[in-house]
């Protein structure tokens, strides 16, 4: 059973997230470290969400359009075994990203879009004592870039409003610790991600004209708590708890925040975003020799305010997660399916802090593939 269900949870990274808090798309698990000796794994997948409302605008019926857009992702893993006690795991993947854009039928935020990529790569080292107790840290790079506009009658003057925030390399850090109980296929981790800060080469521009500065943007730090344990022969139950500072996440280029004449004096700038805390729970059950399968439920609850970010606009949600997991001699292939149900949210641009579209019934499909080797 340990050997078939030792990283059950790495399907999580893969199909599970899907249009998370703020602009989170995959948790960064570091299930990879957990694997036996030698391993590699490569994954891809695509995620297809459908988010969409309606103007708030009396005896006017616009509609908002479909406003997220589909992406696919891909990530790949090495874990090396050094020693009995001590090994490395390399881990590149997608943590961050967003594609939205408002259908030009809607008048309050018609034209309105966020573009953000990014790739975030992984190094640690994992060293486990005798005692099944273990520590793990390493360095963490990230490169991202991104594009904003801003467009509609919701946002009065500054409608027509462009910002390019260049490619920019950022380094952290991730540090955290694990206790095993091998004869029961047990453990639980606790992992710290720090903040992440970027300096973008920022190009703007608005009806008053353009401006190229440098924008400072950090990317949330979070803490991650994962467990699992067998239950009976050949089941498994795991499930985690990540909490992200999603607060401390704001980019503010110079000329939307400055007071005018020279910018508009948005203080808050593109985006306010509350933290978060979402919850797993799952089950994996081996079938026979080759043949595995999993179902997982994720929660995570709604900031309690539904007025939100338009570039982020949905508000909490609740996901089902269905995977089957074939593994022959060294080579295990894992396939998942999700289902999202993504919380009602009303985008609003503030000042003042009025709801200027309803988004309700936005869900989204998610389809994982995993393909990992030991060696």
């Amino acid at each position: 059973m340990k050997r078939t269900f030792t990283s059950i949870g790495a399907l999580l990274v893969t199909a599970a997230p899907v249009l998370a808090g703020g602009i989170e798309r995959a948790p960064q698990s570091l299930a990879p470290m957990f694997e036996k000796g030698n391993y590699v794994e490569f994954s891809f997948g695509g995620v297809d969400p459908s988010v969409s409302g309606r103007d708030l605008i009396p005896g006017v019926d616009a509609r908002t359009g479909d406003v997220a857009k589909g992406y696919g992702f891909a990530g790949i893993s090495y874990k090396h075994q050094f020693n009995d006690n001590l090994s490395g795991v390399f881990i590149m993947e997608q943590p961050f990203g967003a594609d939205i854009r408002y259908d030009s039928s809607s008048m309050m935020l018609g034209g309105t879009s966020a573009k953000v990529d990014s790739t975030t790569y992984t190094a640690l080292l994992r060293y486990k004592f005798e005692n099944n107790f273990s520590v793990h840290g390493g360095i963490r790079g990230s490169h991202a870039e991104g594009e904003v506009n801003l467009s509609g009658l919701a946002y009065g003057p500054i409608s027509g409003y462009n910002v390019k925030l260049d490619n920019s390399w950022g380094f952290g850090w991730v540090a955290g610790v694990a206790y095993e109980i091998p004869e029961i296929a047990a453990r639980v981790s606790l992992t710290y991600n720090s903040p992440i800060e970027h300096e973008f080469d920022t190009h703007e521009s608005s009806a008053f004209g353009t401006l190229d500065d440098k924008t400072k943007v950090k990317t949330p730090r979070s803490w991650t708590l994962e467990g699992q344990t067998g239950i009976a022969e050949d089941t498994l139950l795991f499930g985690s708890i990540r909490w992200v500072n999603w607060s401390e996440f704001r980019v503010r280029p110079t000329m939307l925040v400055v007071a005018p004449p020279n910018g508009f004096g948005v203080d808050e700038g593109l985006v306010a975003l509350e933290d978060t805390t979402t919850y797993t729970i799952g089950v994996g059950r081996k079938f026979n020799d080759n043949w595995s399968g999993t179902v997982s439920f994720l929660y995570e609850p709604s900031t309690g305010d539904d007025m939100v970010s338009p570039l982020a606009p949905t508000n909490g949600r609740k996901a089902i997660t269905v995977a089957a997991i074939y593994t022959r001699d060294n080579m295990k292939i894992t396939t998942g399916v999700n289902y999202t149900k993504l919380g009602s949210a009303d985008p609003e641009t503030g000042t003042p802090d009025v709801a200027r579209a309803r988004m309700r019934d936005s869900d989204a499909w998610g389809v994982g593939v995993r393909v990992g080797y030991s060696f």
